[in-house]
Order: structure tokens, then sequence, then C-alpha cells
């Protein structure tokens, strides 16, 4: 036997070493992703209870209720976006086998989370006066101000809650964050009723009530996730609270530096919806309400992709702590490759099924809706392109906070959002006879853009990284 013959079979072995790296990082990222994703959709269900409890109060009250949401979510993507930053910090310290810093990062994403909290309470508090001054219905604006009197005790346990979910996904134990939610949700649905009509010798609160019991809620939950990092196993070798009366400002920087351009992002990204929805209200009440049918299902539909970006922030960073080139990029690209073919199949299944969800959503007004079940049907079918592109760029964006790299993507967020998305969508809407179609195409050409704009920078650096390694 000559030597080449002793070598013919490496590239196979090559081969299936690659084959059998790839399914390893596929299934660490589905047990990951899976209870992510359905935490995700848990939170999607609370909302849709408190939305629906409310609406027993009236159509004014859902307007109110509606109103306060907005506010809320506003000043709440601020904390959210900052405290995120505590699962690529953990993730790449426990790829480093460095608990030290694992438990460094929680407790700074603790105490990043209350001292946000503080001036993030202001908003809510004085929504009213801010639906006011943006020109909203003064009865609406009283209403939602009695809802936010009720949300904003909750931030600050909805955030700590964040950063321990956080740092439970780091490492690699996301599972009771989804026993705590799926707790949770009837809870808060019971509880959200009780306060709403003062049944069981409880006050009755009405819309300050609902708000209310989600902040209760909100800080049961956040005690429950505490409860299982200090007394449970693998988290309580970590000993998080110890010496928790210290603030590591240095580390609070350098969660700043990462988590304040995903803030800015996040809102950048809502943003753009919201003037959609505007850009709908001016062409007609049928495009908005079509408009907002069309947003839910692809809220929901998002928490799927939304669970494996926040799994691809942690099998990117633990690559990174380990210093691991090739897992790096193993890590991302998995994970993108997962999230196409997943949200393919949902996609597919919303196309074939967009008529019977819209006469879902309009129920027994289905019948004098016809005009806006047909515009639903239509930005659904549109929206297929939309909907793997927001896929892949929530992904994408995990991948690469996972490596810390956030603000170059907050400047693609401006360009392909803005300059290109929400541009393409007012020309298409009102200077083609597209109208409400075009919006969505302008939303479509838009988050196509930033997705693609974000693999390419994943692309870019987990290449970088490799060459570097091999030198």
């Amino acid at each position: 036997m000559t030597s080449v013959d002793k070598l013919a079979p490496a590239p196979i072995d090559a081969r299936a070493a690659r084959s059998s790296h790839i399914a390893i990082e596929l299934r660490e990222t589905l047990r990951l992703a899976l209870p992510m994703a359905l935490t995700q959709l848990g939170q999607i269900a609370m909302m849709t209870t408190d939305l629906a409890l409310v609406g027993r109060l009236g159509d004014q009250a859902v307007a109110g209720a509606a109103l306060a949401s907005t506010v809320y979510f506003v000043s709440f993507t601020v904390g959210m976006g900052l405290v995120s930053a505590v699962s690529p910090l953990a993730a790449q310290a426990f790829g480093a086998r460095d608990p030290r810093m694992v438990r460094r990062a929680l407790r700074v994403g603790l105490w990043a989370a209350l001292l946000v909290s503080l001036p993030m309470m202001v908003f809510p508090l004085r929504g009213e006066q801010i639906l006011l001054a943006l020109g909203q219905a003064p009865a609406s604006a009283q209403l939602a101000q009695q809802y936010l009197l009720g949300l904003a005790w909750g931030i600050a346990p909805a955030l700590w809650f964040i950063a321990i979910r956080g740092f439970m996904g780091a490492v690699n134990r996301p599972e009771p964050v989804l026993w705590i939610t799926l707790a949770a949700i009837p809870a808060n649905g019971v509880l959200v009723y009780l306060l709403i009509h003062g049944e069981w010798g409880l006050p009755r609160l009405e819309l300050f009530g609902a708000g209310l019991a989600t902040a209760i809620v909100n800080f049961l939950s956040f005690l429950a996730a505490l409860w299982f990092v200090v007394r449970r196993r693998p988290f309580r070798k970590y000993h998080v609270l110890g010496r928790i009366w210290r603030i590591d400002w240095s580390l609070m920087g350098k969660l700043a530096v990462v988590g304040a351009p995903i803030s800015v992002a996040l809102l950048l990204e809502y943003g753009l919806f919201g003037a959609a929805g505007l850009l709908m209200g001016v062409i007609s009440t049928t495009a908005l309400a079509a408009h907002q049918i069309a947003l839910q299902v692809t809220a929901i539909l998002f928490m799927v992709p939304l669970g494996i970006s926040m799994a691809a922030t942690v099998r990117v960073g633990q690559a990174v702590g380990r210093n691991d080139a090739g897992s790096v990029r193993r890590a991302g690209f998995v994970a993108i490759l997962l999230g196409i073919t997943l949200v393919a199949a949902l996609t597919r299944a919303v196309m074939a099924g967009r008529g019977g969800i819209a006469h879902l959503f309009f129920g027994a007004a289905a019948d004098g809706a016809a005009a806006a079940i047909a515009l639903v049907e239509t930005l659904l079918l549109i929206g297929a392109t939309f909907f793997i592109a927001d896929g892949i760029q929530t992904i994408a964006a995990g991948a690469l906070r996972g490596m810390n790299d956030t603000r170059v993507p907050l400047l693609f967020a401006v360009v392909s959002y803005w300059l290109i998305g929400f541009a393409s969508a007012w020309w298409l809407a009102f200077s083609t006879p597209l109208g409400a179609i075009g919006v969505w195409i302008g939303l479509s050409i838009g988050t196509a853009i930033y997705a693609g704009l974000l693999v390419w920078r994943f692309h870019l650096l987990s290449q970088r990284m490799t060459v570097h390694a091999r030198r």
C-alpha cells in the first residue's frame, strides 16, 4: 500500500467530523432554543389574556390599555436592551470557565436593572401628560394613566427576571424560566380578573387593578427565579448574591457599551412598525385594522426565531469565551439555517391558512368586514418574505451579540429600517396605487436588507476570527 493510499480516507474522515460537529451544534441549539421560544410564547399568552380581560370593561378601556402599553413598552425597551447584555457576557465567561465572571455578569445586570428602572418609571407615571402632548383624546389618556399606575411598579422585577433569564441560558439551563412563565400565565389571569372586578373581597380597581396584577406577577416571577438561582443546582454554586451590595462599575461600563446599542436598535425596529401603523391610519381605518392583525400574527411567529436568537447568543458567546473560532462560525450559521427552516415552515402554514386566520380575528363581525379580511389575507401573503427576513435578522443579531458586536448593527438598523424601509413604505403607499400593500412591501425591503447586512457582518467577523486563530 502506498502512502497515497494510506491518506485517501482522510478527506472522508474530515467530512464526517464536520458533519458530527454540525449535528452536535444543531442539537445543543435546539435544546436551548425550545424552552426560550416557549417562554416568549408564554409572555405573549399573558399579554393576550390581559387584553381579553380588559376588553370586558369596554372599547374605551381597550383603547386606554393599548395606549398605555405603547408608553410602557417604549420605556421598558431601554432597560430590556441594557439587561439583555447579561447573556453574552455570562456566556463568554462560562465558555472561558470563569465562574467569577459569570457571577459578576448577573450581579451587574441586577444593579443595572435597578438603576435604570428608577428613571424609566417617570414615563409610565407621567403617561397621561405624554399622551395628551401627542394629541390623544383626554378620556383615553386618563384611562391609560390608570393602567400605567399599576404597571409601573413591575418594571424593576421584570428587568431582574430578564437578567436572571440571561444568566440561566448562559450556563445552559433555561428550563426554570419556562416553568415559572407557565405557572405565571394562569396566576396572572386570575389575579387580573380579581383586581379588575373586585372579586373574593378584593377592591374593584378596573384598569389600575389590571396593571397592578401584572406588576405583582412580575415580582413573584422574579422571586421564583431568584430562589432557583440561590437554592438549586447548578446555579447555587455561583453564589450570585455574594457581596451583592458592591456595584462593579468597570463591568457596568462594559454592560452599557454592549447593551445600550441593543436598546436603541430595538427602539428603531419597534418605532418603524409604529410609524407604519400611522401610515396605515392615514390610508384608511380598514388598512389600520388589517395591519394590526397581520402584525399580531407576525409577533406570534417571531417568538420562534427569537428563541433561536437567544440560543445563538449563548452558543456563540460560549465559543468566544473558549476562543474557538470554528465553533463561533458554526454556532452562528447553524442557528441561522435552523431559523430559516422553521420560519419557512411556519410561513407556509400561515399562507395556507391566511383566510381562516383573518376570519378568526374578526369573529362574529366577519360578515361586515369583508374588505378588511381580504386585505389581511393579502398582507399575510406579501409578508411571506418579511416573516423569513425578520427571523434571519433577529438570529443574526443574536449571534453578533454573542461576539459583543452591537454598535455596527445599530448603524445597519438606522440605514435599513428608516433610510430604506420607511422611505420605501412611504413612497409606495402614497406615490403608487399600492396603498397599504406598499407599506408592507417597504417593511419587507428594509427588513431583508437589514438581515442581509447582519449575516454579512457575522460572516466577516467570524472569518476574521478564524484567520487570526490560524496564525
